[in-house]
């Protein structure tokens, strides 16, 4: 770890336990983009699991920082709505936010998730596995020996990118604006990407008119077995009024690219930060898909999800009003050392590698979990086959987000070839 980096998190750290208890709030995106929340969500799990924030650039709302509790919320669709979003910031546009089925209650949110879960069952996710592995491979053998390169533009975006296309059945040569497009949608104007809303609602037009020719396409077509065909023939959809048809692809491209991608990144990273658990894995390639739940538990690729509460509830001694926003923070829950043995620490091969809340819990939980876990299993496997060791470099770049826990770049360099 650079120097710099530790000198931030001891200011961090200082900060989040100097600041009076009532004012801390996580909500913010430079201490994400720093990687230094973590003594904040420390605190908040000690003395105030659930924190009320008064003031925040997201309005007010309240923070859910243990396991059980973010469980407990996650589980209750009942009291703490999805609707009308899912993440602390409230959705921009003149319209509000976009319909979609992960920011829905049931039934509707059921019926529309059913009709696109086909794409990403067992036995689909057999069907893609060939296909995933040659392309996995095909980036890997691309990739230059002796020499620094951008591990996340050449290897975790590429992969998710191509997986993403083939369930649009969308054309392979236009993958890249997938990621382009799943960018613009969580970014922050004026922190890179984009500079104004304005120019985020002008990409949304192009992105939006991309995938209305798929669906119209696809509902002249006969039913086939991709998402957007999916969509354009299911009884319970194909009425969508466009906004929800949109609202649902812009779920479907987010939740299918940046989640994956950034675990492929961290995957990498934090076998680099900790050298005896990479050395593990080598002498033991078997631990491979005991590494990939450990580090969606460690990496947590989506910071957090927020509800809205239908009543007054009570909660760790706190009442949360109806209407209030609810914060359930998966990053702190991941750390959570009351559920979790030594949470702060890699480990792959825990126990119970797989007991984490990064996909989300109860009716929510994440549609297409397994193939991501496929994904990365694969990646991993065609890695071992090929290189005896991969080196970051330098500290990564992260995102400016409070939503997406990720990586915009990180420069590795692969000394040699098996």
């Amino acid at each position: 770890m650079a120097d710099g980096t530790v000198d931030i998190l001891k200011d961090a750290r200082a900060k989040a336990y100097a600041t009076p208890l009532d004012q801390l709030n996580p909500a913010q995106p430079e201490l994400f983009q720093a990687n230094a929340m973590w003594p904040i969500f420390e605190r908040l799990r000690k003395e105030d699991p659930v924190h009320f924030t008064a003031e925040s650039e997201y309005g007010p709302y309240w923070s859910i920082t243990k396991y059980n509790d973010i469980m407990a919320v996650d589980t209750n669709h009942q009291v703490f709505s999805s609707e009308p979003g899912i993440t602390i910031a409230d959705q921009d546009g003149e319209e509000g936010p976009l319909p979609m089925f992960i920011a829905m209650d049931p039934p509707k949110h059921d019926v529309q998730r059913k009709t696109v879960s086909p794409a990403v069952s067992p036995m689909n996710l057999a069907i893609l596995e060939p296909l995933i592995r040659e392309r996995a491979a095909k980036i890997l053998d691309s990739l230059p020996i002796g020499e620094e390169f951008d591990w996340v533009d050449k290897v975790s975006m590429e992969l998710t990118a191509m997986t993403l296309a083939t369930l649009f059945d969308m054309p392979q040569e236009d993958r890249r604006k997938l990621t382009y497009w799943s960018d613009v949608v969580t970014a922050v104007p004026g922190h890179g990407l984009i500079d104004t809303l304005e120019e985020k609602m002008q990409i949304f037009i192009e992105y939006h008119g991309y995938f209305t020719e798929l669906w119209n396409q696809r509902v002249n077509a006969e039913p086939a077995g991709d998402l957007i065909s999916m969509l354009a023939h299911g009884p319970e959809t194909r009425n969508m009024t466009p906004r929800e048809y949109f609202g649902n692809i812009v779920l479907l491209t987010v939740g299918g690219n940046d989640t994956t991608r950034n675990t492929i990144t961290g995957s990498l990273y934090a076998l680099n930060q900790n050298p005896d658990q990479y050395a593990k894995l080598r002498a033991n390639p078997e631990l491979i898909p005991s590494m990939v739940s450990e580090t969606i538990r460690w990496q947590t690729p989506l910071a957090h999800m927020r509800r809205r509460a239908t009543q007054d509830f009570e909660m760790g001694g706190k009442t949360i009003k109806k209407g209030d926003k609810v914060v359930m923070w998966y990053v702190s829950g991941n750390r959570d050392d009351e559920v979790i043995h030594n949470p702060d620490s890699y480990i792959i091969d825990r126990e119970r590698p797989r007991q984490h809340i990064s996909f989300g819990f109860g009716i929510h939980r994440c549609v297409g979990n397994r193939l991501a876990e496929l994904q990365l299993k694969i990646i991993w496997e065609e890695i071992m086959k090929r290189f005896p060791d991969i080196q970051v470099v330098e500290e990564p770049k992260r995102v400016f987000s409070t939503f997406v826990k990720g990586y915009e770049s990180m420069k590795v360099v692969i000394p040699s070839r098996l």
